[in-house]
């Protein structure tokens, strides 16, 4: 991925890492220093990605890997609804851009169907994370990796693919990030003006 500089799509700061255990946790680590809403944690490797119950994200270079902190303008009790919108952004994108069969595995996966092996394999995870005192939301940690370009470890053959292995060429990561990040942000604030919590 080249070096990526401001305007991202909507986003106010950008804080860009080559390697890095998790983006989740640089993240968190700034949104207690008071950072500003839509700041981007963007990293080009982790060494310890994490998804839901703490499983594990193999996330080697070449793939998306960044974390969104937002300040939301309403209450969040339980962070499933924008989970599901945050996937919904990332099949939308990858439709939209490669015509590719998406699904989303509740709650926090994204599958594509893949030809080749005429199955449905993860291809994102999504991990959502917030700080509430009282009924005020502090803040929001929407984590996103999708794999692009980057190896998979051979233990995940058979239940993951990436961007490269269904297109069967490589893919410029930023243009992805680019149009993920305005698909969310479109939901995102979809989601901020429902009934939703």
């Amino acid at each position: 991925m080249p070096e990526i500089e401001l305007p991202i799509a909507r986003v106010s700061r950008l804080v860009s890492i080559e390697v890095i255990d998790s983006t989740q946790n640089v993240a968190r680590e700034l949104a207690l220093q008071g950072t500003p809403d839509s700041t981007l944690v963007l990293a080009y490797e982790q060494t310890g990605g994490r998804g839901q119950y703490e499983r594990t994200w193999d996330a080697k270079r070449g793939g998306i890997y960044f974390t969104l902190i937002l300040h939301p303008e309403k209450s969040v009790r339980h962070t499933g609804p924008l989970s599901i919108r945050a996937a919904k952004a990332v099949c939308e994108t990858l439709q939209k851009m490669f015509g590719f069969k998406t699904k989303i595995k509740h709650p926090n996966d994204v599958l594509v169907w893949e030809e080749k092996t005429q199955k449905w394999k993860k291809i994102c995870g999504i991990l959502i994370e917030s700080s509430t005192e009282a009924e005020h939301t502090q803040w929001l940690l929407v984590g996103i990796g999708i794999n692009v370009n980057n190896a998979l470890a051979p233990s995940l053959k058979e239940t993951a693919t990436s961007v490269k292995k269904v297109l069967g060429r490589e893919i410029d990561p930023e243009w992805i990030l680019q149009e993920v990040l305005e698909s969310f942000f479109a939901q995102y604030a979809q989601w901020q003006l429902s009934n939703q919590i």
